[in-house]
């Protein structure tokens, strides 16, 4: 049986996820365009959301742990948007 991570945790790990989606460097031949950059950016920012994606549906979820659900998918979608722009 998979361990349980509490919310706060996936939280914590979700933001690393970001992070390390960030600070993937960009291929010196084909930048941006290089597939296999773009699929290791998309990795990460996938697992950051699946992460975090049924935290705000379970009954034991505050307010503040939606809100920061919330913040957590626009900073997926602003990383998105930035990295491969």
């Amino acid at each position: 049986m998979a361990k349980l991570i509490p919310a706060a945790e996936r939280l914590i790990r979700a933001r690393q996820l970001i992070q390390k989606a960030r600070e993937i460097p960009l291929p010196a031949e084909m930048g941006r365009n290089d597939l296999s950059y773009i699929a290791a950016v998309r990795d990460f920012l996938r697992q950051a959301r699946d992460m975090v994606k049924f935290i705000s549906m379970t009954p034991s979820a505050t307010a503040e742990v939606k809100e920061e659900v919330k913040k957590i998918f626009e900073e997926i979608e602003q990383a998105d948007y930035e990295i491969l722009g």
